[in-house]
């Protein structure tokens, strides 16, 4: 008689194992992702102090396990005012996350809308479209968020707004692409001919096939939205100096960076790991959904 063996099924653990072997960057990613958003989300209950309390008594004091007199009660230094750094680089996750997600949402709103109607329906409002994409191009980001928050002054969701409205033009064209392409496969053709109208086939059959970019292409300018917002509020063009952010951070340590490193140090890290970590993401879930660009 034959020996029927059946193949054992790895466990959760093995499986995770494998996983986490095939993909390291995209694992990387997802931790330092998932811990900023984690202290974003439960910052009230993580930080150990009231990152608005001000100890004038404890300013600039080192970290706790680097200060040799044993005097710091801070696990990563205090400020110029005394105030808990570890408390002000968690409770400024918020601030970078909603800038971030916020803003990527309605760069995204306005890409996509622009990006479906100007590649499907394409002639002259494909090039009009397209024109003024070409304009919002022309003018570096820097210099318009810093002319028009001069002018409007500023704050966080000032920030999100001009972010929103000048990175819409990089899910518009990249959508463009992809519906020029998809619109002469033969389902969509078939879709036609049957009397499908224009706005059921774009919901139904264009729209789910873009889904994959448009989430690759947001979660890569969720990290330089991050970065963007603290190199203007380093610049005092930013958030308002009471609520704490990283790029605030950065600016108040410039006249202690060789007396109080850590200052200075802390939040340029928060900065890196989470733009390095949304970076990763966004690069593993380019490789994942399009096995073809993977390098």
């Amino acid at each position: 008689m034959e020996q029927v063996i059946e193949k054992k099924k790895d466990s959760a653990f093995q499986r995770s194992w494998k996983f986490i072997k095939k993909n390291p960057t995209g694992v990387i990613g997802m931790i330092l992702t998932a811990v900023t958003i984690m202290s974003a989300i439960f910052a009230s209950w993580i930080s150990p102090y009231d990152y608005t309390a001000a100890n004038l008594k404890d300013r600039l004091l080192p970290p706790s396990w680097a200060d040799p007199l044993g005097q710091s009660v801070y696990l990563l230094g205090s400020d110029q005012v005394g105030r808990d750094l570890l408390s002000r680089i968690i409770h400024g996750a918020q601030i970078s996350l909603m800038v971030g997600f916020f803003g990527v949402l309605i760069a995204l709103i306005i890409g996509v809308f622009f990006g479906l109607i100007s590649g499907y329906f394409g002639k002259w409002l494909d090039d009009f479209i397209m024109r003024v994409a070409d304009i919002q191009l022309a003018f570096p980001f820097i210099l318009l968020a810093i002319i028009v928050m001069s002018v409007i002054g500023t704050g966080m969701w000032k920030i999100i707004i001009i972010l929103g409205i000048t990175y819409w033009v990089g899910f518009a064209r990249l959508i463009r692409g992809q519906v020029i392409s998809l619109k002469e496969q033969e389902y969509i053709q078939a879709a036609k001919a049957i009397g499908g109208s224009n706005f059921t086939i774009i919901r139904k059959h264009i729209l789910p096939n873009v889904m994959s970019s448009i989430l690759v292409l947001g979660t890569m300018y969720i990290a330089e939205f991050i970065l963007l917002e603290a190199s203007l509020t380093f610049l005092g063009l930013g958030v308002d100096p009471t609520i704490p952010s990283w790029g605030g951070m950065l600016a108040d340590s410039r006249n202690y960076t060789t007396t109080a490193w850590w200052t200075a140090v802390f939040p340029g890290v928060a900065i890196m790991l989470t733009v390095l970590g949304f970076n990763l993401l966004g690069d593993w879930l380019r490789d994942r959904f399009d096995p073809n660009l993977k390098m």
